[in-house]
């Protein structure tokens, strides 16, 4: 399942590492390379469920961080499961007809 929550081109460089005794963490020297990340960098630490992201200050806007949280990847691991199971419905043509289905589903 958490190869879903997190894009493709992560899934495409996994490295193991290995908490240090102050908890520290040292990125494979290949990882910072391709990240272009150097010594003093910094990192914010995003966790969302029991997933852990590192992400460069900077390199996504603030407004963009809500993605990585427990309650925004609740809901896509539920839209998900949603699509699967096909419980959705459309598309729809027209504005006219998605609310008419929607109607036709509250009622």
């Amino acid at each position: 399942m958490i190869n879903r929550t997190i894009p493709k081109e992560v899934n495409k460089m996994q490295s193991a590492v290995k908490l240090g005794t102050h908890h520290e963490l040292r990125l494979p020297e290949r990882v910072a390379r391709r990240l272009r990340l150097r010594k003093g960098t910094k990192l914010d630490v995003v966790v969302s469920g029991k997933v852990v992201v590192l992400v460069p200050v900077g390199r996504f806007p603030k407004d963009q961080r809500y993605f990585w949280t427990e309650d925004w990847q609740a809901g896509m691991r539920e839209a998900e499961e949603d699509v699967a199971a096909s419980r959705v419905h459309g598309p729809f043509a027209t504005a006219a007809e998605a609310t008419a289905a929607l109607r036709g589903k509250c009622s």
